[in-house]
């Protein structure tokens, strides 16, 4: 009974020592609610959502061995009824928690695998789904390489026309205002672009004008399904900043 209770408190330590801990950050000039998806076989956070107003932040612990992604909603309200929704990014929980469903397209994601490969953390900001929002992740007291990277450029006003979401201004005519910009596959279907069927390998799926306009644009960031080489980092028992708006880091 005595080994037992010991091998208990060395568990926790050890799951202790092998946590991370997020630091969510919102330095845009708007309201941003990240939404937290865990992957496949992990389970789901005590947090899945929540709201950062301009300058405010959240700690999150995230468990050892931890898979998922992080993104932010925007232009989100509460209707009459009850149900929350968000123009860009929503989750369709109809709540603030996200209930086991990722970020609707188009939307900037924010990807890790914690204590992955040969104990290191895998990260990476992924425009594959598309843009809505700069994001960076910031990696903080791990060892190895632990490159800071993302996506700082505001994508929304520069997106083709043909990839853009828009919304009308309120009280100014007929004008309107793009909060989101689609991947070409969203907004085409097309294999070439999704890198699906006869388009499934990095042989035959190859950068198209649309994946080099994100990749121009944030060169550390997914552009495409198979822009691996320069967009996945590595990094060990690091804690992590993710920054919607960071003005201070290179994207």
């Amino acid at each position: 009974m005595i080994i037992f209770f010991f091998l208990i408190i060395a568990y926790r330590i050890y799951a202790g020592l092998n946590s991370a801990t997020f630091t969510i950050v919102n330095k845009c000039s708007y309201p941003v609610w990240p939404g937290i998806l865990s992957g496949a076989g992990t389970a789901q956070l005590a947090t899945t959502g929540f709201a950062l107003q301009p300058g405010e932040s959240n700690a999150v612990t995230m468990p050892t061995s931890w898979s998922g992604r992080i993104w932010g909603r925007t232009l989100c309200s509460t209707d009459p009824s009850g149900k929350f929704s968000c123009i860009t990014g929503d989750c369709g929980s109809s709540k603030v928690e996200c209930t086991g469903s990722g970020a609707i397209p188009p939307a900037t994601l924010a990807e890790f695998t914690l204590n992955g490969a040969n104990g290191l953390d895998f990260y990476d900001v992924s425009l594959v789904d598309g843009y809505n929002l700069p994001i960076t992740v910031e990696p903080s007291g791990g060892g190895g390489n632990c490159t800071t990277t993302g996506c700082l450029v505001d994508l929304n006003g520069a997106c083709p026309t043909e990839l853009k979401v828009k919304i009308g201004v309120e009280g100014e005519g007929s004008d309107e205002k793009s909060v989101a910009c689609k991947s070409a596959c969203e907004a085409f279907g097309d294999p070439m672009y999704c890198c699906n069927g006869a388009y499934a390998t990095p042989q035959t799926c190859k950068p198209s004008s649309y994946s080099e306009f994100f990749k121009s644009a944030c060169p550390r960031a997914y552009s495409y399904a198979y822009d691996d080489g320069t967009s996945t980092f590595t990094c060990s028992s690091a804690d992590y900043l993710i920054t919607f708006c960071s003005t201070h880091s290179k994207g």
